[in-house]
This record gives structure tokens, sequence and C-alpha cells, in this order.
């Protein structure tokens, strides 16, 4: 299968296996969504923009009389439109997210909420709430319906576990292992020592507090311009 993302594939000649490279254009890379890949996608599938830049994609196009050589690249998620995705969810969905208690860490209630899906980890405007001093959604609790509030100090940590692991570049993390790491799409990749802790868990701690570590985000591992592998963030 050939498909347009921006990424590349090689073979490993020592292991045999395949492996999962950073794009050449690095401004459009898309390696962290495709970390999911196991070595049976890897070997059905080619990447074609994978060793050009956006601009010689453009070019080629445009010399082969394509409508869209110059079509503006899609911000975000493209079909969501406007940008609304609460809407969409509630959309396609067909659930109600009813409001709730803002809290503090302390669970101390501190005002009212629209619905979970208004709010993400880090946010600080649309809140709806004064304080005396900036505050942002630090905890999203959709059993509890709630929503915990807190100072930018209280966004930061080192250690995350995730699970759902899925390892291209080895079958496993036998000791612990010094690479990069990201825990968001266009997040510059930080250091980070990681740890394999079961069959499809782990356990990282970066060098440096990272902000809006969010649960249900995928983190993803880099050896250099290699994708080692990821998961999916549990706390």
């Amino acid at each position: 299968m050939a498909t347009g993302h921006y990424a590349r594939i090689t073979r490993d000649e020592v292991s045999g296996r395949y492996l999962l490279k950073k794009a050449r254009d690095r401004d459009k890379d898309q390696s962290y969504v495709l970390y999911t890949m196991t070595q049976e996608h890897l070997a059905h599938t080619q990447f074609p923009l994978g060793e050009m830049t956006k601009s010689e994609v453009r070019q080629l196009a445009a010399s082969l009389g394509f409508v869209n050589a110059r079509k503006r690249d899609s911000q975000d998620i493209c079909f969501v439109p406007q940008g609304d995705y609460a809407d969409f969810i509630l959309r396609h969905t067909g659930k109600s997210y009813p409001e709730g208690d803002f809290i503090d860490r302390d669970g101390r209630v501190l005002g009212r909420h629209r619905g979970i899906i208004h709010y993400t980890i880090g946010q600080r405007r649309g809140l709806g709430l004064s304080f005396p001093e900036p505050m942002y959604v630090c905890a999203i609790d959709p059993a509890a319906n709630t929503v915990t509030l807190g100072r930018e100090v209280e966004l930061y940590t080192r250690i995350l576990t995730a699970g759902d692991l899925n390892l291209i570049a080895l079958s496993r993390i036998e000791t612990p292992l010094r690479l990069k790491a990201k825990n968001r799409y266009r997040q510059a990749e930080q250091w980070a020592t990681v740890m394999q802790t079961g069959a499809d868990t782990l356990r990282l701690e970066f060098d440096e507090p990272q902000r809006a570590v969010t649960k249900g985000q995928a983190v993803v591992l880099y050896d250099g311009d290699t994708v080692v592998g990821g998961g999916t963030i549990r706390s």
C-alpha cells in the first residue's frame, strides 16, 4: 500500500526488521502518528513522499497538471469545520456531556464547567471564571465529571507511564534506554530514560519536567530519526 504520509521506511540489514523513520521534510514529518505500525504493516507499505519536501511535491503535482498542486495546507484536523471539536464530538457520538464542577487539587469546588469535552489539559482561556492568578486545566475526570484547575507549575511532570506499547525498532526494551520522546505531535523531542515494565507497558522519566502531559495522548520514542515505538499515556 502506498500512502501520502511524510515518513520513510527502511530495513535493517542486521536484524532484518523494518524501520519507521522521520521524513526528509522535518516540518511535515508524520512519524509521530504512525508509531502503531507493525512489522507486517511496514512490509506492505510505501511512503513515496518521505524523501521529498512539500515544495518538491507541489512542483511535481503542478508539472503533472494536478488541480490541487497549489491547494492550501490543511490546519489541525481537516474534517472538523472551524475547529469546533466539541460540536464534532456531540454530533458523532450522540452522547450528552452535562455540566459539572471545576475543582482544585484538594477537591474544593471552584465553579461549574460546561461539559468535559470543552476542555483540554493546559487550557487557560474560556474557563468562564475569574481568579487572582492565571488558572489552568490540570486534570479531567470523566467518571466524576470534574475538571481540576491549578497554577501553571502544577502542569509539569517528569514521569509518565504508558500502555498499549508498540515497538518497531526492537522487540523489547530489556534495559533502561536513553531515548528522545515527544508526547504531542508538534512538541520538540526531549531526552528521557525509558524502561519497559510489562508486556505492553513502559515507564518514562524526562530529564526536564514537561508541560501538560495528557492521559490518552501518544508518547513516541526516537533514536535519532528512527521511531523506536510508542504507547498511550496512562498517568
